[in-house]
């Protein structure tokens, strides 16, 4: 059996703020963006969707971020998206990128840990950015 995981981020009315946000942080190329609009008519299922006035809304977006894929939409609008229970895993070329990447996440976020130097890699750190999702950065991890 083959299979793939990729993460689905659900981000309740900010998705193409996020796929312009995530383009700037970490260099993320958008493979797709799809807006509910988009979809015929025929297609759709009731109860399926943000409902009139958020047409324009992101139906589906995939982001590609280094080697991944990270697939988002903006889901029914209904106000903040929570993301918790789980956070994005990230690794860095060096410590440098590490503490700019900490930095450049953490506008309009906040810093959960400081990067630093730990037993496990040459610099690690853990970020909240301005949507909710919280994001560890790893750079020179030691297996």
């Amino acid at each position: 059996m083959s299979s793939n995981v990729q993460p689905y981020l659900f981000f309740d009315g900010r998705a193409e703020e996020a796929a312009e946000f995530y383009k700037t942080a970490l260099g993320a190329k958008v493979e797709a963006m799809l807006r509910f609009s988009d979809a015929p008519k025929e297609a759709t299922s009731p109860g399926c969707g943000p409902g009139s006035g958020n047409e324009d809304k992101i139906m589906h977006m995939a982001l590609h971020i280094g080697d991944a894929v990270i697939m988002g939409s903006d889901g029914e609008c209904k106000g903040k998206a929570e993301f918790k229970g789980f956070g994005l895993s990230l690794a860095v070329a060096s410590a440098a990128e590490c503490d700019k990447t900490i930095n450049t996440l953490a506008q309009g976020g906040q810093v959960v840990m400081p990067p630093a130097q730990t037993f496990f890699s040459e610099r690690f750190g853990m970020v909240t950015d301005k949507f909710g999702v919280m994001w560890m950065v790893i750079a020179g991890a030691k297996h």
